[in-house]
């Protein structure tokens, strides 16, 4: 099964499977698959054509893949253009929505090794 350019593995039930394509995730897939009538644990290779092409206009019906990625990096592109608090914060790579970055941050900086004893042991001699 083809979903916009993106193939649903055959032998994953198809709630999970739906999550391949960017944009649909478990509880989304899930909705679709209810209002179409089909079990969330069926797998892509029992379903019939009409099926699929239900599933698929359903899918297509939201914003996903590319066009949705255009849109996300068009936002962070608008906010870092009106120099907003959260523009700078993505310009810089940090984190945007308030989390704590004294210790917990392992965006830009990477992991930060800390002056173990070992090193101690070296320093002293």
């Amino acid at each position: 099964m083809r979903i916009s350019g993106i193939n649903i593995p055959d032998d994953k039930q198809l709630a999970y499977g739906l999550t391949a394509v960017y944009g649909i995730g478990l509880s989304r897939a899930k909705e679709i698959l209810a209002s179409h009538n089909i079990e969330a644990t069926a797998k892509p290779t029992t379903l019939s054509t009409e099926q699929e092409n239900a599933v698929r206009e359903s899918v297509e019906a939201f914003t996903i893949e590319g066009e949705l990625k255009r849109s996300i990096a068009a936002n962070i592109k608008r906010l870092k253009d009106i120099s907003s608090y959260r523009g700078s914060r993505h310009a810089k790579r940090l984190p945007t929505r308030g989390q704590r970055t004294k210790t917990n941050a392992r965006t830009l900086k990477g992991a930060k090794k800390t002056m173990g004893s070992g090193r101690r042991k070296l320093e002293k001699t």
